[in-house]
């Protein structure tokens, strides 16, 4: 098959489209025909030697879409997944074949394309974790969503929505999905202080849950727009890892602090979350962000885009065989 690899991590230009052997499928595991694969941030960190977890030489990627071609009572559905030691301890999705085990498979939701599936996998699984499951977010609660304009922002966003909760998410230079906007209240960084804002907004009640994408410098204000018993949810860190805060401020509240990493779930953790987010993305609740999709042997610059940050939009390998036909 073909598949994109690299040898050792460093450098992007450590990726090459090579030929290599079919996966063989162990115990408990099918082969699938990828019909597309997301490429994530994580994806390029691998490669750049960046993640702990990576075991080169390695096929990277985590999500996938497509078929599966095993004798097994999966044989010849449409499925799509993510998460678990794909990309990182075992080769991963960016390749015409990949072995998962069974139990983190989901079959593609109805009027879902591979592309669309995969492209909303990674980002919907960590924003689902954070708010859903590590926040508890509640039907009529206030959350604040730092990065709003981002995958994962949006996708927390959406979900929040989802919920019955009352949404507050910051801007910066990046607009808003068209969908999102006017459906919830924003705060521009460029031009307002994030805790008077959050206090004007809330009548002084603050945020019952923080969902911080970006911390580093946001990290403080955001604790200090925590309502009483508030919850902060913590993702990722821009810059020093170290940060501070009021201590006494934050044991007054009697606040929490959460922290979240999808890379410690399951293949079959992942598949739990994916399941519960399948009726959304069916009635189009849920939705991916504007996709770019690349062939194989395109997908080194798309490895490159991401890096650089030059374009916003989702980046998915996409496989002959209609990765665009919706799933009926």
């Amino acid at each position: 098959m073909k598949a994109l690899r690299f040898n050792k991590t460093g450098s992007l230009d450590e990726l090459k489209v090579v030929s290599v052997d079919d996966p063989v499928p162990q115990s408990g595991e099918v082969i699938v025909r990828v019909l597309a694969a997301a490429i994530n941030p994580s994806d390029v960190k691998s490669v750049l030697g960046k993640m702990k977890e990576t075991k080169a030489p390695r096929i990277p990627g985590r999500d996938f879409a497509g078929i599966v071609i095993s004798n097994s009572k999966w044989k010849g559905k449409s499925v799509f997944g993510t998460g678990g030691e794909l990309g990182f301890s075992k080769d991963g999705t960016h390749a015409e074949l990949v072995a998962v085990p069974e139990e983190g498979l989901v079959e593609l939701p109805k009027n879902c394309s591979f592309s669309e599936a995969t492209a909303m996998g990674l980002s919907y699984l960590t924003a689902w974790q954070s708010v859903v499951v590590a926040g508890q977010l509640k039907p009529q609660e206030i959350i604040l969503i730092t990065g709003a304009a981002g995958a994962v922002g949006s996708a927390a966003i959406r979900i929040a929505k989802s919920l019955g909760a009352k949404v507050i998410g910051t801007i910066s230079s990046n607009p808003l999905a068209p969908d999102l906007l006017g459906a919830i209240q924003t705060i521009s960084l460029n031009n307002e202080k994030l805790i008077d804002a959050v206090k004007k907004l809330t009548n002084g009640h603050g945020a019952d849950l923080v969902f911080d994408v970006v911390g580093g410098p946001l990290f403080e204000p955001c604790i200090e727009c925590l309502s009483q018993h508030g919850r902060q949810v913590a993702i990722s860190n821009s810059g020093d890892p170290r940060v501070s805060f009021n201590l006494i401020d934050f044991y007054h509240k009697q606040a929490r602090l959460i922290g979240v990493d999808t890379l410690k779930l399951s293949i079959e953790e992942c598949a739990n979350i994916l399941k519960a987010l399948v009726p959304g993305m069916e009635q189009q609740l849920f939705i991916p962000e504007d996709i770019d999709e690349y062939s194989l042997a395109d997908a080194p610059r798309a490895y490159e885009e991401i890096q650089s940050g030059s374009t916003k939009n989702k980046k998915v390998i996409v496989f002959p065989m209609n990765s665009n036909a919706k799933n009926t």
